[in-house]
């Protein structure tokens, strides 16, 4: 029943025996702020083994799914480029000796005026020239972590840069080799990944280093996980208008895997706000209304702006005061 403005209860109504008013409370909040996101394995933890020279796998040291530490051997390679490698390291070594020797008999010839200046010469620019082609070749071998001294120099181990696990395998024992730009196996340390998420524009000011993170997973569905926070990046992407935010996150028991789709909840900085059950709210059309009580079973309709859900709470923004007293429930039958 109206009155005026104001919505009257009549006494024999049996709404006045469900109807429940309480009043509006101001408390502190974390606007929490969420975003998609996907598991990644960190950049510098994953490596993509590839091989320097390419040859026959006669051996492969490591399976897919193989733990292991920086400096085992993954694989070995009978590689013709080695070989070839060495061979020009033999010749070059060869000629420097040579070359040293002729510089070494031009120069006592010189001395004694025996020679022309122009042959001193040429033997000490030769010498040069063989020292530079004999440090060449060194580097090479040394580039391919081979060394000048004994054992087979065909045979070429690649080793593990970093500790951590197989995690792919695309070369195959007896195979042959021939593109040093694709990986033979990927390496990867996964005790800790990061959750990549994009966060919208408008909640970057509330985000920071160090921020801890919630981390729901369609995989564990039950479950929630911890993190932290540890990049904000420094561009914001036009067409989205989000940033990419990092949230590290510790798996050492291997539960986590890059490629898994994931919900990332942000903890906003607390602050005061007004807030009401969920049950109090009323949809009407565009709006959103409560109806505050003006007397005994008396209530004005008033139309509120919602903020986010705090548990079975919501924020109000503007609308309400503090210690008003609204219908928290069966307040939707008082709607016209």
């Amino acid at each position: 029943m109206h009155d005026g403005v104001l919505i009257a209860v009549p006494e024999n109504s049996p709404l006045r025996a469900s109807l429940q008013v309480a009043a509006v409370e101001s408390q502190q909040v974390q606007r929490p702020i969420s975003a998609p996101g996907s598991i990644e394995a960190a950049p510098e933890k994953l490596v993509k083994v590839t091989s320097p020279v390419t040859g026959r796998i006669v051996k492969l040291q490591r399976a897919l799914g193989d733990s292991v530490k920086a400096g085992d051997p993954l694989f070995t390679l009978d590689s013709a480029d080695l070989s070839s490698a060495f061979g020009d390291a033999t010749k070059a070594e060869a000629t420097l000796r040579q070359a040293q020797r002729d510089f070494a008999r031009q120069k006592l010839l010189f001395e004694a005026d025996i020679t022309a200046r122009k042959d001193y010469e040429a033997a000490e620019l030769a010498f040069g020239a063989a020292t530079s082609d004999a440090q060449v070749t060194k580097n090479r071998l040394a580039q391919l972590g081979a060394g000048t001294g004994g054992g087979s120099h065909r045979d070429y181990v690649l080793r593990s840069p970093i500790s951590g696990r197989v995690i792919e395998m695309t070369g195959a024992q007896g195979g042959y080799w021939n593109d040093i730009n694709a990986p033979v196996m990927t390496v990867a340390d996964l005790s800790t990944v990061f959750l990549t998420a994009s966060v919208s524009e408008k909640d970057i000011a509330a985000l920071r280093v160090g921020q801890k993170a919630r981390i729901d997973l369609s995989a564990y569905p039950d479950q929630a996980f911890d993190g932290t926070v540890k990049y904000i990046g420094e561009v914001l992407d036009a067409d989205t208008r989000t940033v990419k935010v990092r949230v590290a996150v510790d798996n050492r028991q291997g539960r986590f895997r890059p490629g898994m789709f994931a919900k990332v909840v942000f903890s906003g900085e607390a602050h005061p706000a007004l807030t009401v059950p969920a049950s109090a709210l009323v949809q009407s059309g565009l709006y959103t209304k409560v109806f505050v009580e003006k007397g005994p079973f008396a209530f004005e309709a008033r139309k509120v702006a919602v903020g986010p859900v705090i548990g079975d709470r919501i924020e109000i923004l503007s609308g309400l005061q503090a210690g008003e007293r609204i219908a928290v429930k069966e307040g939707v039958l008082l709607n016209d």
